[in-house]
């Protein structure tokens, strides 16, 4: 992929998604050694395109989701280490325990925290660390994040192109069969 990640101004996708060619003459179109199998192919073709467009569509969504739950999880964490840093003394607080249960709790000063990596790994850090890699993190979600949102915007014009195409080329077909029966 040719670009920066980051420059949304490109219209291709990030993700690989295949570009839909507008058709523009139908004609021409189905004149094509490839569409040789008739009507019924190259519409099954295109809905078999649209299908797998509908289907990336979930995809990148389900991923924006869990992006867009990222960030803010990220920023509170961000704000904890902060206040972590300026902390002289003992404070008294109340955790979640579980579901509606919560435990009071004495913080101490510290400069170190516990972070959750994933897949049940949790590492020490001291706080200056914990904060260069909680706004890595932050910053690659974000990046992230743009690249998926212009990834649905590059699908849903995909999607629409290949609808438009379905619907010529089955108008194209409508006007032949009604062309071929007033010549006979």
């Amino acid at each position: 992929m040719e670009g920066d990640r980051g420059d949304t101004s490109n219209p291709k996708s990030f993700s690989g998604i295949p570009e839909a060619v507008f058709v523009d003459n139908v004609d021409e179109f189905m004149n094509q050694p490839e569409n040789s199998g008739g009507v019924d192919k190259v519409l099954r073709n295109l809905d078999e395109q649209h299908a797998k467009y509908k289907h990336m569509e979930l995809s990148l969504a389900t991923k924006r989701r869990r992006l867009r739950q990222q960030i803010p999880d990220l920023a509170r964490s961000l704000e904890m280490i902060e206040k972590l840093k300026i902390q002289k003394e003992e404070v008294e607080t109340q955790f979640l325990l579980s579901d509606q249960v919560f435990v009071k709790a004495n913080i101490p000063p510290t400069d170190n925290v516990y972070l959750w990596l994933g897949a049940n790994v949790m590492l020490e850090y001291t706080l200056d660390d914990a904060e260069k890699l909680l706004s890595s993190n932050m910053a690659t979600a974000k990046k992230n994040l743009a690249c998926v949102e212009h990834d649905l915007d590059f699908l849903r014009d995909q999607w629409t192109t290949t609808e438009v195409n379905m619907a010529r080329v089955y108008n194209w077909d409508v006007k032949r069969r009604q062309a071929a029966k007033a010549s006979s």
